[in-house]
């Protein structure tokens, strides 16, 4: 595993941390702590006795405060142990929630534009799709499987370090088409309802809208009258791309292998997705987003992810 694999690998270096505080937490409770309380006790006698045979000679003593002082130094932590100890529920507590539960994302781009916008902040829910060992990512008890519109984070086939969030048009078997800007889901068209042009305000254009209704599922998506229904000379070369996909210069065709989805951006002329880059095996999941917690730049963005 390279050092930039590693570096971009939260959970790992959160594990790692968790380990290492963990030991050294266990290591000072049952252990160096008992050993620290014995060589206090044996302090502590030799102090009491010392003291003993003073008061014995006829010096008298008031070293009660000093007693105290003497035992306290000798059971004070050393400070890299005070801080692991101080560190590891903490450290603990965010690996377990993010890894089994919910983990924070912010949005970088606007490929998903209008469901989410460039700064939102986002709740990805990460037992919906089942219960996977921390980073190893390896599903170990099986709950649900992803659906045609879920909005999914995964990890980028292409480069495991970065995370992408797209939208789940195709499931395993289905047969995916995207002619003339629209998408057929085994031989059925999806429905469009335009809607309001959309101002991008990136480049400071109207985009056209449609709600989208992607069986059952229903969303917005933007479409650029300006930019074609598809560019096959960006499409690169991936896993059963030769088996599964057929290509003419403005539209495609592909059967979604086994263990795969297809994904795409809501903004979809400008949205490097599945089209480009093939599909995402379920080893890539990492969850489902479900909530914008936050957007600095617009508090209106707060609520769930359609």
């Amino acid at each position: 595993m390279s050092l930039q694999v590693i570096l971009g690998n939260f959970a790992l270096i959160l594990f790692v941390l968790m380990v290492i505080t963990g030991v050294i937490w266990c290591l000072d409770v049952f252990y160096l702590a008992k050993q620290r309380r014995a060589a206090a006790n044996r302090a502590l006698a030799e102090y009491d006795a010392r003291n003993a045979k003073l008061t014995a000679d006829g010096i008298k003593l008031d070293n009660n405060g000093n007693r105290a002082a003497l035992e306290a130094g000798i059971l004070r932590q050393p400070v890299w142990i005070e801080y692991s100890g101080s560190f590891f529920p903490v450290i603990a507590l965010v690996f377990v929630l993010r890894s089994f539960l919910y983990e924070p994302f912010k949005i970088p781009s606007s490929s998903m534009v209008p469901t989410l916008l460039v700064g939102d902040l986002i709740l990805v829910n990460k037992f919906t799709y089942g219960i996977r060992l921390p980073v190893l990512n390896q599903k170990i008890i099986q709950i649900n499987d992803p659906k045609r519109g879920d909005v999914m984070v995964f990890k980028y086939p292409r480069d495991m370090t970065q995370d992408y969030i797209k939208r789940v048009v195709g499931v395993p078997g289905d047969k995916i088409t995207y002619e003339n800007k629209r998408l057929t889901v085994n031989g059925v068209e999806v429905k469009y309802t335009p809607l309001d042009d959309y101002l991008d305000d990136e480049r400071l254009v109207y985009n056209k809208q449609y709600q989208e209704a992607l069986t059952g599922v229903t969303h917005r998506i933007l479409n650029n009258e300006r930019a074609p229904t598809f560019n096959p000379a960006e499409v690169q070369q991936f896993p059963l791309k030769d088996e599964s996909c057929t290509y003419t210069y403005d539209s495609f065709t592909c059967v979604v292998p086994k263990g795969n989805y297809f994904m795409m951006g809501d903004n979809r002329d400008n949205s490097l997705d599945s089209r480009y880059w093939g599909f995402v095996p379920d080893k890539n999941i990492v969850g489902k987003a479900f909530f914008v917690w936050m957007n600095l730049g617009n508090l209106r963005r707060i609520g769930s992810i359609q």
